[in-house]
């Protein structure tokens, strides 16, 4: 699989998953704050399906893209 959730975009993704989660268990937010999911999984394995269909990257810098093989 590759990539596509760069660095900043990454920990930007999990930071408001788990502030979403955590308001909804807090029982500040209702039950909507379970989408913060989304963005917790999507950064924590690197990869966005709305990416991937608009073929969008965040994880390429100077021109090296990151791919989940090793080269």
């Amino acid at each position: 699989m590759k990539f596509n959730v760069g660095g900043v975009d990454r920990i930007l993704r999990i930071a408001v998953g788990l502030v979403l989660i955590g308001l909804t268990l807090a029982g500040m937010i209702g039950v909507w704050g379970w989408l913060g999911l989304l963005p917790l999984l999507t950064g924590t394995f690197r990869f966005c399906p709305a990416y991937a269909l608009f073929g969008m990257s965040t994880g390429c810098s100077s021109g090296k893209c990151i791919t989940g093989k090793k080269n």
